[in-house]
């Protein structure tokens, strides 16, 4: 998974695309990430840190936030203005 760098702090994110729930789930859990389902097909729902829930729509970038199972959303443009990412050198 791609790492990048919130200026100063280091982060994981995985950019929602609408078809890759499973690669998310993959990167963080499932839990406190929910859908989409067929009441809401376009988005995820998010818990957040204040035990809120939070919509993420393709393009959006999914944050952890921190505390086990809370995440995010955070817009394309925001990110790329907000995150720098970090190339490993191996």
């Amino acid at each position: 998974m791609p790492t990048f760098r919130k200026k100063p702090v280091l982060t994981e994110a995985v950019q929602f695309t609408g078809d890759n729930v499973a690669e998310i789930w993959d990167a963080f859990g499932a839990d406190g990430i929910y859908g989409p389902t067929e009441k809401n097909p376009d988005y995820l729902i998010l818990t957040t840190v204040h035990g809120d829930e939070a919509p993420a729509r393709p393009g959006d970038w999914i944050i952890p936030d921190g505390n086990p199972g809370t995440f995010y959303p955070c817009k394309p443009d925001i990110f790329a203005a907000t995150y720098d990412e970090v190339v490993e050198r191996g």
